[in-house]
């Protein structure tokens, strides 16, 4: 795909839905069905289904002993990346705290205003109006803004590769794909390659460009 010269909104529109098209084509040819069941595990691997399929074969104590020091192992393994994952992410070592059982906050909490709490709709209503809208019939003199320095303005600069590879580093690979099935793992991947990072960025800059 072309992408260095991007200079109308319909040709953009072109471009872009064209993209969306060849990764739905490649989603829809190499994803494949999962069946999830409440025994499913992440750290599951093939190996795994290998061992077991032996135990149960020779039900032999030697081979539920392979079988145990294997999903040992591999679970070892696995969590071991995904704590270095986190801990090498900006959100530091609290994320963790999700892989534990959390307290559960309250469904509601009351809203305080004036040192008591607000419960019906009326008295948050009053609340909103009272807060925000004190200055509603207040007097302004606009001639301020006329004592307000001029500057100058700057052009927009161009995304750089930089930029974005640092942006997207800090989003999460677990993250549920949306329509366009691109999730942040793939795209990652993607920009690794200079060629797909520097199509990638033409669009970004040709949208802030074209002001679209």
């Amino acid at each position: 795909m072309d992408m260095s010269n991007i200079d109308d909104t319909e040709k953009l529109e072109c471009t872009v839905n064209q993209l969306g098209t060849f990764i739905n084509q490649a989603w829809t040819k190499n994803a494949k069905k999962s069946k999830i069941s409440k025994h499913s595990k992440q750290w599951w691997m093939e190996e795994c289904s290998c061992s077991l399929n032996n135990y149960r074969a020779s039900r032999s104590l030697e081979n539920w002993k392979k079988f145990k020091k294997a999903v040992k192992d591999i679970k070892r393994s696995f969590f071991d990346n995904k704590i270095q994952e986190v801990v090498n992410k900006s959100h530091g070592s609290w994320e963790l705290m999700n892989w534990i059982r959390r307290r559960k906050l309250p469904a509601i909490k009351a809203i305080n205003h004036n040192g008591q709490p607000y419960l019906s709709t009326e008295s948050l209503w009053n609340a909103l109006h009272s807060t925000f809208n004190t200055t509603l019939n207040q007097q302004v003199d606009l001639n301020i803004l006329n004592e307000i320095e001029h500057k100058p303005s700057f052009p927009w600069s161009p995304f750089s590769k930089e930029e974005f590879k640092s942006v997207i580093s800090k989003c999460s690979d677990l993250s549920v794909p949306g329509p366009d099935k691109l999730m942040w793992h793939y795209l990652k991947f993607i920009v690794n390659q200079d060629t797909c990072l520097t199509n990638i960025i033409n669009i970004a800059d040709s949208y802030i460009n074209l002001g679209y």
